[in-house]
């Protein structure tokens, strides 16, 4: 079985965009009861750039709502400001405080749209919960739901989504999973949708200007100045904060050197960045914390494949669950910044096995 389902109703996470809006549209297409809702989720500051390419402002609201009126569903905003601020934004700030790089699109996606807004599904009168995520969900011959790629390898958002369980994958449907992006631009010219020509979100919603550094000093990040060193500790600079760096980054660093610098560690104990030439970004493996698994937990020697960051083609590596439940991962070849407080998913070919946060 795949993402054809029995006809049903439906509750479709509608952000605004394309893809949620051709999944509100096949869905209706194909029969189904839907029900459109958008997530109010942030306030959108005074100084935002007008047009900004983010996800869920007020604007995207809007243009859900134009949506669901052209196909004729109902549709309704759910206020989760406060929850997205407790469990997403707060972890971000909390996550660069303390020396780290978060992925606050995957917290959205494991404690809200997955979380929240799956377990509002009964009571909003719904059987099963539809998302415009690039990803596949499908059932083996055991009756196990297994989550795979997008068919789309420029579109695969699986690296976003590898917290999802076995209750969660069968309450869950990803209609555009099996297409291309170029079909669902097509799929919404043909729908009449409004929203047909919409680019992508591309910052994090709730820093539309991308100025991340700023947005973490006036949510109250306080700067604590620190030393910028080389691998055996010799100052070659100072900083204004470890919440400007993350691991690999090359531009902002103050210092001119004969050759190219990169960060290659952040010490929260010390207030120290260390930087180094790229060679120095190469790793043999990592921990990681905080592991979920699509169906069991690993047992024995995993042989597979790993992505450190989204949009990375996986790599080869093998991983392995430790006795004190964090996960240890081993690439067959080294590789370059992997970076604390970002997601290592592993993967069985196009099937996602799960993940953790880098420690």
């Amino acid at each position: 079985m795949s993402n054809e389902i029995e006809k049903k109703r439906v509750l479709v996470a509608m952000s605004g965009g394309v893809d949620s809006s051709v999944t509100a549209a096949l869905l209706k297409e194909q029969g189904h009861d839907v029900i459109g809702v958008s997530l109010q989720l942030y306030e959108r500051p005074q100084s935002a750039t007008p047009g900004g390419k983010t996800c869920c402002s007020l604007t995207d609201v809007m243009d859900a709502a134009r949506v669901a009126k052209r196909i004729g569903i109902p549709f309704e905003v759910i206020d989760l400001r406060q929850r997205f601020k407790e469990l997403v934004m707060d972890d971000f700030m909390a996550e660069y405080a303390a020396g780290r790089t978060p992925n606050p699109c995957a917290r959205c996606n494991d404690r809200i749209k997955f979380g929240i807004l799956l377990d509002m599904t009964a009571s909003l009168g719904a059987d099963i919960l539809a998302t415009g995520h690039y990803a596949r969900v499908e059932q083996d011959a055991a009756g196990s739901y297994q989550m795979l790629k997008g068919l789309d390898p420029g579109k695969d958002q699986t690296y976003f989504l590898f917290g999802m369980n076995q209750d969660q994958l069968s309450r869950t449907v990803f209609p555009v999973g099996n297409l291309e992006k170029r079909q669902v631009r097509e799929l919404a010219a043909k729908f009449n949708l409004p929203v047909a020509q919409k680019q992508e979100s591309q910052e994090i919603c709730f820093i539309p200007d991308n100025d991340y550094v700023r947005f973490l000093e006036d949510s109250g990040v306080t700067a604590s100045p620190g030393e910028i060193v080389d691998a055996a500790g010799r100052k070659l600079g100072s900083h204004d904060g470890i919440h400007h760096f993350t691991v690999g980054q090359r531009r902002g660093l103050g210092i001119a050197w004969k050759e190219p610098l990169y960060v290659t560690a952040i010490d929260r104990e010390t207030s120290r960045v260390v930087v180094g030439p790229r060679s120095e970004l190469l790793v043999s493996g990592l921990f990681a914390g905080e592991t979920t698994w699509t169906s069991e937990p690993l047992s024995g020697t995993f042989h597979g494949s790993c992505s450190i960051r989204y949009r990375q083609q996986p790599v080869p590596c093998v991983a392995n669950l430790l006795e004190d439940g964090r996960l240890q991962v081993d690439f067959v070849n080294p590789q370059q910044a992997v970076t604390p407080g970002q997601a290592v998913v592993l993967y069985d070919g196009d099937r996602v096995v799960g993940g953790g946060w880098i420690l």
